[in-house]
């Protein structure tokens, strides 16, 4: 073989070798690589949290997800999901089926988050290929969707706003901007909410209670944006090389809607809708990602948010793209009002892979200098950060106790000098849950309400004390009685009189940065007794929880105090539900009796009605195998309030048996 004829047959393989490194495959964990672009398909399912189905991550950023089919044009939390039957991975032939099926009735009016499935039925399959720099998504179906159905099924697939924002698309020659908030017009349709299912005799979930009045998020098809445009080929953000990709549909139209019209936490839908009779090759859809050759993930380094004891174990993280076989040194500077001094250089530690990177340790433990500081790993650094031995006298715990919990205190107006961070709040708490009722956020009412109390009474005493749920205002007996048992021993082991908050629960007024010359953390431990105390008081047992009584307002974003009225009796009031759980109900005496430990000399009232509280709850409360432990855990604290060799006896045989 001469010269030429082996130039040239080296030019042609360095123009193939190209094409064929830019190819979506399979790898050893089950998803679609193509350099810095991973494709998945129903890896996990979670699609109330836009993680499930198809999803796509180019060059380190999540763009798009829950590529399924829906029964809504932008559904959200509440709304009809699938259920995986199976998943194949078909390596030889490059691809990935998951096997899904509507309804799961397992869910239909029942569950934590309780959804009203219509009446349809039907089994399909998503099938998603790679195929060169493309992935190829099908959709079968086992039976046509009926009339009645038709335009309100379809695959849907979502952007995430935040990469969107501002930034254009194009939609067969079309062209837009995606906008920072939603706009009409809006279209109205009937709703599947009109043909309800059959599908599980044991649901309990009450559809008008869950439906409500006007506006409800478990409605999310009758009234939508408009599509902002309607075509076969969508190119998302074709101004940006790393984030631009194209959707084309081979048959079916693309339509583009804002989720944000029906949920405010909704994202972009890109949309093709089944048609009428169809079954094979329902959807077909080819995604493309732009791929930018020979992209690597810029390292991140991690270092503790907080800083370091001189003392303390000192470990920078540099998380790496698995691909990235490169290493460098990893410096550590001192930054000084002279300049910066490089106090140590080293090699990383390799650490080994978790999911998607690599992982490689540096440890400086040695270095005890007090300052700031900055660790360095090629052009990649973390963020300043001090090593000092007053690291943790300000901004660490603190706003734990000045910010979050005084902001999270329900019953109260919350206050900050200029601002109010709520007024007010639920002081119409609480009536009685209905019994044989299933509602939402895992809330589950028995056949009795298990007290003097019958559904719809007024139970006084409730409105007082707790803490709000971050996410949705409830007070979960768990969350209430477990945060006052850690602030209570957070108190007794380091006795920490901290004092930069106001909190009157006479006047119901909490001042934040305004001292009262009480310990904030007694203060907090008393809020969360005040509401654990009370409800056993008031109902004879502990409650299961306190909550709204309709969807609407359990996603009320805004002021807590405009979830009711404050007028004690009528429709808006929460609800209380009780429950039989020996184990919640021994861990909570545990705690309970903990608490009595702390506040004794605060508010000695208070202490003595705990540690009755939790003596009752110890004695009356049926032990079963699950509850054991817990049972251990009520009498030493028991133990250690009162000092009753009885209880220490009893705590010794019970470490015995098991």
């Amino acid at each position: 073989m001469n010269k030429k004829t082996l130039l040239t047959l080296f030019g042609l393989l360095l123009a193939i070798l190209p094409g064929i490194a830019q190819q979506f495959k399979l790898n050893l964990v089950g998803y679609f690589q193509n350099q810095g672009i991973d494709v998945m398909a129903f890896d996990d399912i979670y699609p109330e949290g836009h993680q499930g189905g198809v999803s796509i991550i180019m060059h380190g950023k999540r763009l798009g997800t829950n590529g399924d089919i829906r029964l809504e044009p932008t559904p959200g939390q509440w709304q009809p999901v699938p259920v995986q039957r199976d998943r194949e991975v078909n390596a030889a032939n490059n691809s990935i089926t998951a096997f899904m099926s509507y309804p799961d009735s397992s869910r239909h009016l029942t569950g934590f988050n309780p959804m009203i499935y219509p009446d349809l039925q039907f089994n399909y399959t998503v099938t998603v290929k790679g195929e060169g720099g493309s992935v190829v998504v099908t959709v079968d179906l086992d039976r046509p969707i009926p009339q009645e159905f038709v335009g309100k099924v379809g695959f849907n697939f979502e952007l995430f706003p935040g990469e969107m924002f501002n930034q254009p698309w194009i939609m067969d020659g079309k062209s837009g901007i995606f906008p920072e908030q939603p706009n009409g017009p809006t279209l109205c349709q009937h709703p599947n909410h009109n043909h309800i299912g059959n599908f599980n005799p044991d649901g309990q979930a009450s559809v008008a209670q869950l439906a409500g009045k006007g506006y409800s998020p478990i409605i999310a098809d009758d009234i939508v944006a408009e599509p902002y445009a309607t075509g076969q080929r969508f190119t998302v953000l074709p101004n940006d090389p790393y984030r631009k990709f194209t959707i084309e549909s081979k048959g079916t139209a693309l339509k583009l809607y804002d989720g944000r019209m029906n949920h405010n936490n909704g994202w972009f839908v890109v949309r093709s809708e089944i048609p009428a009779g169809a079954t094979t090759g329902a959807v077909k859809w080819v995604l493309t990602p732009n791929v930018v050759p020979d992209w690597v993930y810029t390292p991140v380094v991690q270092t503790s948010q907080v800083g370091y004891h001189p003392a303390q174990t000192k470990t920078a993280i540099i998380e790496l793209d698995k691909r990235d076989s490169k290493r460098e040194t990893v410096s550590l500077y001192k930054i000084t009002e002279n300049g910066e001094e490089v106090k140590l250089t080293a090699s990383g530690e390799e650490w080994g892979q978790f999911l998607r990177y690599n992982y490689i340790k540096f440890d400086f433990t040695n270095i005890k200098d007090e300052g700031l500081y900055q660790v360095r790993y090629g052009n990649s650094t973390s963020s300043i950060f001090r090593i000092a031995k007053d690291i943790y006298d300000r901004g660490v715990w603190q706003p734990v106790l000045e910010y979050f919990l005084p902001v999270q205190m329900c019953h109260m107006r919350v206050n900050e000098k200029y601002r109010v961070w709520h007024d007010l709040c639920h002081q119409d708490d609480a009536r009685m849950a209905p019994v044989s009722f299933n509602h939402i956020d895992g809330y589950v009412q028995g056949p009795s309400t298990l007290t003097k109390y019958n559904p719809g009474d007024i139970v006084p005493g409730l409105n007082i004390g707790g803490w709000h749920d971050a996410g949705d205002f409830d007070l979960r007996v768990e969350s209430q009685s477990g945060e006052t048992y850690i602030l209570a021993l957070a108190y007794e082991s380091f006795n920490v009189d901290y004092d930069v908050t106001s909190i009157d629960q006479h006047t119901r007024i909490t001042e934040i940065h305004q001292p009262d010359g009480k310990a904030d953390l007694l203060q907090q431990i008393e809020n969360g007794a005040l509401t654990v105390v009370g409800g056993y008081r008031a109902l004879g047992r502990l409650y299961r929880g306190i909550i709204t009584n309709n969807l609407r307002d359990y996603v009320l974003l805004g002021d807590a105090s405009a979830m009711t009225d404050g007028i004690i009796g009528n429709e808006d009031d929460r609800w209380v539900f009780t429950e039989d759980n020996p184990p919640r109900e021994l861990t909570t005496a545990a705690q309970l009796a903990a608490t009595s430990r702390v506040l004794k000399g605060f508010n000695d009232t208070l202490s003595v009605q705990a540690l009755d509280a939790a003596r009752e709850l110890y004695e009356v409360t049926k032990v079963t195998d699950r509850a054991r432990s817990a049972k251990i855990h009520a009498a030493v604290e028991l133990f250690l309030t009162t000092g009753e060799k009885s209880i220490k006896t009893i705590c010794w045989r019970k470490q015995t048996i098991l």
